[in-house]
Parts: structure tokens; sequence; C-alpha cells
């Protein structure tokens, strides 16, 4: 791989024997992995006339391919991304070359939409990490493989090189990143309430552990919703367990969450599905109101007034994408949960 003038760089490789049929497949699987391109972006740079075989510019991805073909394929520089960046405090928890790990507060976007076109943690990213950023798909900004709700607190790793982003995508998508959440819900999801073994998709596991099991997709009339549903959408399973129960008797509790799956708003709706909604989720968790003859005032005070889901990804768990070291992060929790908490259990 050597440097260009232009500012390119241009990735040189031999084919290996018995290639597959289709030039795409081919260059996915003999591209250098230090390269770092992904299917998609070769896919682009195949539609750029980007890459040449044996000297020949080949735009045709079905084109076929021999073993002991040359392959050079032009990577443009990284270009500035078109996403603003904003001077945002963060909570750095790691960073080096390849990612960051932060811990995100409560009221963030993570991405840039329409509704929020600024004030979000990639904004916040792009300035932070500078000129460490890398071309993530070709332009300078981090890689987001997993978000958490804006009214969510918690950690959120995000890729600043290629070769990053590859790695935890694939992670995520094979299931294998450790996330678990802290939770604070109405009633207590206990293993001895006969109703809860009434409830589809819900059950129990060894240690009193509950296992919700769903498929999960946009609801049909509230799009701003996710809704519970048996075919069709995303096989989504959650588990939780009681980490302290409160009230006389226990009508609110602190659990512990963690996701086999990530999908979004995948606890706050489990949760609800089998009645016990987060205290203060102002979507999923329903009007429901603690009672002062299990709660003292001042709990139930906190809780009615509580102005986001009480939820806080705690814990990240993951393999470093490029030095295999094993990495896991924990966030104790913010300060408006932990009052939430202490209100509950005075």
């Amino acid at each position: 791989m050597g440097a260009v003038p232009s500012g390119s760089v241009i990735v040189s490789f031999v084919i290996a024997e018995d290639p597959p049929s289709r030039l795409d497949k081919a260059l996915a699987r003999d591209v250098p992995e230090e390269a770092a391109l992904s299917r998609s972006r070769l896919m682009r740079l195949l539609a750029e006339g980007a890459v040449q075989i044996d000297g020949t510019v080949v735009t045709d991805v079905k084109a076929s391919v021999a073993e002991g073909d040359t392959v050079q394929i032009t990577v443009q520089a990284a270009s500035e991304s078109h996403i603003g960046g904003e001077d945002i405090a963060l909570e750095v928890v790691w960073e080096d070359d390849d990612l960051i790990v932060v811990n995100k507060p409560a009221g963030m976007v993570v991405h840039p939409a329409p509704g929020s076109p600024a004030g979000t943690l990639v904004n916040a990213l792009i300035h932070h990490c500078g000129d460490t950023l890398s071309g993530v798909g070709g332009e300078k900004r981090p890689g987001i493989v997993h978000r958490i709700d804006k009214e969510t607190s918690g950690l959120l790793v995000a890729a600043k090189s290629d070769r990053a982003h590859h790695g935890l995508a694939d992670q995520f998508a094979a299931h294998t990143v450790e996330r678990h959440y802290l939770a604070v819900c109405y009633g207590v999801p206990d293993p001895n309430d006969p109703r809860l073994h009434g409830i589809k998709g819900t059950s129990f596991e060894p240690g009193n552990i509950l296992k919700i099991q769903t498929q999960l997709a946009r609801h049909k009339t509230d799009r701003q919703r996710q809704a519970v549903l048996w075919h069709g959408g995303r096989h989504a399973v959650t588990r939780a367990r009681i980490i302290e129960r409160f009230g006389t008797p226990p009508t609110a509790a602190l659990l512990e969450c963690w996701l086999e799956t990530g999908r979004t708003h995948q606890i706050r709706v489990h949760l609800a599905h089998c009645g016990h909604g987060l205290i203060g989720d102002p979507v999923y968790g329903g009007k429901r109101k603690l009672s002062p003859k299990s709660i003292p005032d001042a709990g139930v005070e906190a809780a009615r007034l509580f102005p986001r889901q009480a939820l806080h990804a705690a814990t990240l768990g993951f393999e470093h994408p490029v030095s295999g070291e094993d990495l896991r992060f924990e966030a104790e929790m913010p300060e408006d949960m932990a009052n939430l908490v202490a209100s509950l259990r005075s």
C-alpha cells in the first residue's frame, strides 16, 4: 500500500486460489485486513471506477476474476464529515487510536436527525476526536455501532477507525457484547407472582432471572413506539433480576437488566409488556403512581416527578477489535437515579 500524490492511497493485492465467481465477493475475501475496507465501501469504490484488475478499470460487481489477478484499488483520503463538530463536554471513560468509550448523559441524542440536528453525541465526538478520526466509510466521523435512547444515560462505544468499526459491528451482530443496565420499575417482577407466569413470552430461569422473549417492531399507528409481536418484526430477548425491592409491601424495584439482542426501546417495551414499566417513562410507563401506603411520601413524590425513564447503561464489555484485549467498563448510577433510589428506600 503506497501513498500517491493526490493524497489517496493505492491498495494492491493478488487474488488467492479458488476465488468466488463474483468480483465483489472476491474483493471482500482477499482485500488486506489492514486496508479496513468493508464490503459496502468496496461496492462504492467499484461504482466509482476506483478498482483495476491487471491494469483495467472494472465496475461490474459480477465480473469474473481468476487466481493470480492483480488488484489495485485507489482509496481517496477521508473527507471531512458533513456533520459539524461542537465543543460539548464529554465524560470519556477510555480512548485510543481506534475507539472511544463515553458515559453519555441523559438528554443527549446519539446521532443527528431531523428533530435533533445539533447538540448530539456525534457532534461532540467529531470536535473531541479532531484529526484522530480516520475515515469511517470514507468520511472523518465516529462509527456508531449501537445507540442508547436520548433519555437513557450510560456507556456507549464508538469507532474512530474503519478496522475498529468493522470489528465492533461484528461483535454487536453476533450478540457477544456485554451490556447490563440498571432500571427502576413499578411493581416487583417476583418469580412467585403467578400473574407473570401467565404472560406470553415471559418465563423464569435458574437464579430467579426473568426472561422476556418476543418479536419487536414499530407500532402500527404510533411510529415513535415499538410494539410486541409474535410474528414478523425482530427477535428480542431481555433478562432481568431484582437487586432491591422498595416499599412495604414492595411496590417498586431496582433491576439489573441485560440484553441478548439490542432492539430499539427493548428494555422499556419488554418490562412494560410484563406489567413492570419504568418509572418516569412517558411512552411505556403508563400513568401509574406509587401508593403512599407502601412508599414514603418522599419516594412517591420523587417517582412522580422523575423526568425520564429510570434506565442507565451501567456495564459495557467487549473484545478490543484491533488488539484483542478484553475490555469491560462500569459507570455508576447518575445522580438523578441515585436520588430516586434513595427516596424510594428512605
